[in-house]
């Protein structure tokens, strides 16, 4: 007998909790998306205007740690958010938009901007041949299992914005250091650095996609060992 009714209070439980759900999405999503990438477009406007003149390509300093700090917690929610808006609807559907979701963004963000700091106190001024090499790494990094397994984790769902944060930093870091070695401060390339990482939050992982990328990668650290004036934006100009 106790046992029937602990069987139907759980099925009430849960058919309550998916009616909620299920009625939420309407407008959770489109309060969701508006604030997310809202926030992810209004941080590209104060990013870009926050590094104007900035960009030296790979003689680029990074100032006081509270400069960076500023313009590299901009750059993240600019750069991060739009990929992250799955899991931040994912979030909010099941725990409440009205908590859950500033806490799994702040969370999310609080990673990248912990990466932040380590890339201040590891970045050293470093010529065309660092940033090549740095470069080559990337473009390896994306052949490699682990590569592949942080990208599932950061493509299904997350328990917290702290631990969704890891596996995309882990899934990032590669890119995120080539953008660190030709030019941290650099607005092209940051939004090329941009569009790569969303586009593999939102795609599955496929090798007629990301075999050519990471080729493409590699190749433009070997060009930039080779021929560093070839290159674009990688050096200032004179």
């Amino acid at each position: 007998m106790n046992s029937s009714r602990e069987r139907n209070r759980r099925y009430q439980a849960d058919v309550t909790l998916t009616s909620h759900s299920a009625a939420m999405p309407s407008t959770v999503t489109a309060a969701v998306l508006v604030v997310t990438l809202g926030l992810a477009a209004a941080c590209w406007v104060v990013a870009a205007g926050q590094m104007n003149g900035m960009d030296m390509g790979v003689a680029t300093r990074l100032g006081s740690f509270g400069f960076f700090a500023a313009v590299w917690v901009v750059m993240m929610a600019a750069m991060m958010l739009p990929g992250a808006t799955p899991a931040v609807l994912r979030y909010a559907r099941a725990n409440g938009p009205i908590r859950a979701v500033p806490l799994f963004a702040g969370s999310y963000l609080a990673v990248w901007a912990l990466a932040g700091a380590v890339v201040y106190a590891v970045d050293r001024p470093h010529g065309p041949a660092a940033a090549g090499v740095v470069v080559i790494a990337a473009g390896v990094y994306e052949f490699t299992p682990l590569k592949r397994r942080f990208r599932r984790r950061c493509r299904e769902r997350a328990g917290s914005g702290f631990g969704f944060g890891l596996s995309c930093v882990g899934s990032s870091i590669g890119l995120m250091g080539m953008l660190v070695a030709v030019g941290v401060m650099s607005l092209p390339w940051m939004c090329v650095i941009a569009v790569i990482v969303a586009a593999q939050k939102l795609l599955p992982a496929k090798a007629a996609r990301d075999v050519p990328l990471a080729a493409a990668i590699t190749g433009l650290g070997i060009a930039i060992l080779i021929a560093p004036s070839a290159v674009p934006g990688l050096t200032p100009a004179m």
